[in-house]
């Protein structure tokens, strides 16, 4: 007998005592809280300047953690089997928003890149919701076809083929950022799921060669890795960014310069608030602080990849690999954040999860931090012996 099969009914799950898992939660708040007083500090300067409030992006960014925390806290509410049930749905909305970007008149332009469109109050940028119904089409294929997957190479290619057309739609923006976190995260799931290496090793060359070629015929692409090859030889141009966020970090030396106490925010640094958030840390809090701030995501990291380990270990396949997903999407991203920030890798528009300003990314993170807040729940609650005389009827 499986652990599907013993499941408790869906109305008695509604009834039942949320088991939230404090670890997480502590963590995610504690990166949250640090994220508002340092974007405080490292936006104050250019809010001021821009729109004449000191305050305009954290008031901003405030609102949007309101949002992502209710949405979030539905998402408690709703069980796996929905979200697993709805796979297909979620492909269609998922490409149908990369697809809504584009469109003229629809799409809204910054910095060169048609990465939003208009929602309410805000403009929505559509790779972050798309790449969370990816992730749970993909955790329900996974599940769904798990023997084509770990014995034909079909079962390999056909998502792929899904997720390649993704990543096209992501490239027209253009986001190149958000679709190498698309493609990874889904080979890692792929990876876990039990795929063979052989197929690995032939769409990761074609990926990895198709990248090149992205990058070797687009202008713009070849500056930025020419750029953070050597930076400091066109430090007023195409490693102006880079070279003041060093300049940044090597300022913070052991204990920075203190909170506020920044230079490199006062409009040396560009996007100091998103994309570079990390490095106005570092000259704040120094190395110290640095080094507490990875320590947070490696714990976020553990905490996340745990629960999926113990998702599979109770044969809850879709919820260790939606799990697992959402583990190695908010992992890489912050990787190449600070990789970005400290010159280890080339200039990518990705934020900090939690932490740089960004009200699409850190609503969907906070709905995806929901989804793993209920996967624990389930864990604990279908662990218990249910009470089944309640629901007999008397002879």
């Amino acid at each position: 007998m499986t652990a599907r099969s013993t499941l408790m009914p869906f109305p008695a799950r509604l009834r039942t005592e949320l088991k939230i898992d404090p670890v997480l939660l502590t963590i995610v708040l504690a990166l949250l809280l640090g994220g508002f007083v340092i974007l405080a500090s490292a936006s104050i300067s250019i809010s001021d300047n821009v729109t004449g409030n000191p305050f305009f992006y954290i008031q901003r960014q405030l609102l949007a953690a309101a949002i992502g925390a209710v949405v979030g806290a539905a998402c408690l509410f709703i069980p796996m089997q929905v979200w697993q049930s709805m796979g297909p749905l979620m492909l269609f909305v998922g490409l149908g928003l990369l697809v809504l970007v584009l469109v003229p008149g629809v799409g809204y332009e910054v910095n060169g890149s048609t990465r939003w469109v208009r929602v309410g109050f805000m403009n929505l940028q559509v790779s972050e919701p798309a790449r969370l119904c990816f992730l749970m089409y993909l955790a329900g294929y996974l599940v769904r076809r798990s023997k084509s997957l770990r014995e034909e190479f079909m079962g390999f290619l056909r998502p792929m083929l899904v997720l390649t057309l993704a990543c096209v739609l992501l490239l027209k923006e253009p986001d190149f950022g958000a679709a190498i976190v698309l493609l990874a995260t889904a080979l890692t799931m792929m990876f876990v799921a039990g795929a063979r290496i052989r197929d690995f090793i032939v769409f990761f060359s074609a990926a990895v060669l198709a990248m090149v070629a992205l990058a070797v015929t687009s202008p713009y692409r070849m500056k930025r890795v020419t750029g953070f090859l050597d930076p400091w030889s066109d430090p007023y141009d195409s490693g102006f960014q880079l070279t003041q966020s060093l300049i940044a970090i090597g300022r913070g030396e052991w204990f920075g310069v203190g909170l506020g106490e920044s230079v490199q925010k006062l409009f040396y640094l560009p996007e100091a608030h998103t994309d570079f958030v990390f490095a106005v840390f570092a000259e704040e809090f120094g190395l110290l602080g640095s080094l507490t701030l990875i320590a947070l995501f490696l714990a976020l990291l553990w905490r996340i990849f745990r629960l999926g380990k113990r998702a599979h270990d109770a044969e809850r396949f879709f919820e260790a690999y939606l799990a697992i997903g959402l583990g190695t999407w908010m992992g890489l991203q912050a990787f190449i954040n600070v990789g970005v920030n400290m010159g280890l890798l080339p200039t990518k528009g990705l934020t900090l999860p939690l932490i740089s300003y960004g009200r699409s990314s850190l609503i969907i993170t906070l709905i995806g931090i929901g989804l793993l807040l209920r996967i624990h729940h389930e864990l604990v609650v279908d662990a218990k012996p249910v009470n089944r005389k309640r629901g007999r009827s008397r002879k």
